[in-house]
């Protein structure tokens, strides 16, 4: 017998060698199941590893993931004392298309929609792994609705008076690039100076590293801290001296361009526009920089003030945002098939998830797929009652 783990698989890495290490140590042949894989690379997984699960090194949840991962699959976690994720056709259709990306064109634009709950979030993460894993550059920015809504503190802008800075936000969000970005940050040098205050400036050729600490020491530039890394990102990736290639992976994409429930002093809502993080975020978007690429989801959470049952692009970005994100490659997230369903069944009998005896019948089988219409957080849900 071929163990599946005795394979070549020729990838191009781009400094991801310790990515690359932590892989194998965690791919130690076990016993054979039909739900799950013992490819975890995700750069080998292929057609026929479809429906199966694989396994994340638990290096890798802490260094990729320290935000993105949705709660309940956190949850998850730590309940079957493992990180699984199941190999589906729209995350290996944006991986097998990043694998040839070419780095002097613009990078492309990838953007997962479906019905609520299908797995967008999910087939976002596993993408960002892929990435991970070949060295690249993850500037992952998870939940963006959550930047434009539910405020806790907003403050003047101190570099435009006309925008709105959110600092606890963008604290939070440097510390978490930090941790999953720490290769490069002694690597990549800025191209510019940066001035703060009348006493505090951010040098040319600071590191990375020495930028992302003002933010995070200074939690009232944090703002504008991460619209320098965006910047310095951006102009440099795709660059001939350049060693890097960045993989921009945004959640909820269309809050960019939705409506905002953040109120100003005069009770009036603030545009996401006025905001210093969605600003450079949406300049990020703009497909006017190489050597990368772009990876978004739509996400009805962040579709504030529109129906609950519109899942297409035209409908949730609106036609200012779609205009901005086209041209985009829309990639769609579907329902389980029988083959899905069936492989997340077996895993949940595997793992004890599934308590009551009727559940593990072919009746309970049938009625949890007559309940959830095989829609993976609705399975999910159910199946945490039985």
């Amino acid at each position: 017998i071929l163990h599946l783990n005795e394979r070549i698989c020729p990838i191009k890495l781009f400094g991801g060698s310790q990515q690359q290490e932590a892989v194998a140590a965690e791919s130690e042949p076990e016993p054979l199941s039909i739900f799950r894989t013992q490819e975890n690379d995700p750069a080998c997984q292929s057609e026929k590893h479809f429906g199966q699960y694989y396994t994340l090194p638990s290096a890798h949840v802490r260094t990729v993931f320290p935000h993105g991962l949705p709660m309940r699959y956190k949850q998850q976690v730590k309940t079957f004392n493992e990180a699984c994720m199941m190999v589906r056709p729209p995350a290996l259709e944006v991986i097998s298309s990043l694998k040839k990306t070419d780095n002097s064109k613009p990078a492309v634009r990838y953007l997962f929609y479906g019905l609520k709950g299908s797995g967008k979030t999910m087939t976002l993460c596993h993408t960002i792994h892929f990435c991970y894993t070949q060295g690249w550059l993850v500037l992952h920015v998870p939940d963006a609705h959550l930047w434009v809504k539910n405020c806790k503190e907003l403050l003047p802008s101190s570099f435009n008076s006309s925008r709105y800075d959110q600092p606890l936000q963008a604290t939070e969000w440097l510390r978490n690039f930090r941790i999953t970005n720490e290769p490069f940050l002694s690597k990549i040098k800025t191209k510019q100076r940066y001035v703060w205050t009348k006493r505090e400036s951010t040098e040319e050729g600071s590191t990375l590293g020495e930028l992302v600490d003002q933010g995070i020491t200074r939690v009232k530039t944090s703002s504008d801290v991460v619209g320098a890394v965006m910047k310095e990102l951006r102009l440099q990736s795709g660059q001939p001296e350049s060693d890097f290639r960045l993989a921009v992976a945004v959640d909820g994409v269309n809050a960019l361009w939705g409506r905002s429930t953040i109120r100003k002093m005069n009770n009036t809502a603030v545009d996401p526009e006025e905001l210093t993080l969605v600003y450079n975020l949406r300049k990020l978007m703009k497909n006017d920089w190489t050597g990368g690429a772009i990876i978004t989801t739509l996400a009805q959470t962040g579709a504030v003030y529109t129906s609950k049952y519109s899942y297409l692009p035209k409908e949730l970005l609106g036609e200012k945002g779609f205009d901005s994100m086209d041209p985009f490659i829309p990639v769609s997230v579907p329902n389980y098939s029988e083959k899905e369903f069936e492989s997340c069944y077996l895993y949940y009998m595997d793992r004890h998830w599934l308590q009551y005896p009727h559940s593990r019948t072919e009746d309970g089988k049938k009625e949890l797929i007559f309940l959830s219409n095989r829609n993976p957080s609705m399975l999910e849900r159910i199946c945490g009652f039985h």
